[in-house]
């Protein structure tokens, strides 16, 4: 028997920020978008998923977006390291509105560390390890920098 809940096993797999209080929705996406592009991490997809479901039932909906980044040469070196990350890739941030007004940038963790463990004798190629390594704190920069409203 699991004694951990769904939003507990799923917090194990993510990383999540919540916003400073006073920082608007569009100064969160704005600055998080801004550290991307100060990391040369490309911006290449939105999905305003609350305004769909607006759409479709006729009611307001909290505010959720999901914005796309990526670093595509690191993208292709993991594709042909494993092809399955397919899954993983474009890294994705959701930045959400809960229940309370609070706004938080939630991500898929990207943090490796633990194939620093692995006792598999595949061991990724130091660079690409280091390249991913650096995505995710590529990731961490953006959302933190997003959650304070760093311009």
């Amino acid at each position: 028997v699991n004694p951990l809940s769904m939003r507990d096993m799923i917090n194990l797999m993510t990383y999540k920020v919540k916003a400073k209080q006073g920082v608007s929705f569009d100064e969160v996406v704005t600055s998080m978008k801004l550290r991307a592009n100060f990391h040369n991490y490309k911006y290449v997809g939105h999905s305003p998923l609350s305004k769909d479901v607006e759409a479709v039932t006729g009611k307001p909906s909290p505010r959720v977006e999901v914005f796309s980044f990526c670093d595509s040469v690191v993208a292709r070196r993991l594709l042909n390291y494993v092809p399955e990350l397919i899954a993983f890739l474009p890294c994705r941030v959701a930045v959400l509105e809960d229940a309370n007004k609070d706004i938080w940038l939630i991500t898929i963790d990207w943090d490796i560390s633990w194939l620093d463990y692995s006792q598999n004798p595949n061991k990724m190629d130091p660079e690409l390890y280091k390249e991913s390594k650096r995505i995710r704190d590529v990731m961490e920069d953006m959302m933190r920098a997003g959650a304070n409203g760093d311009l």
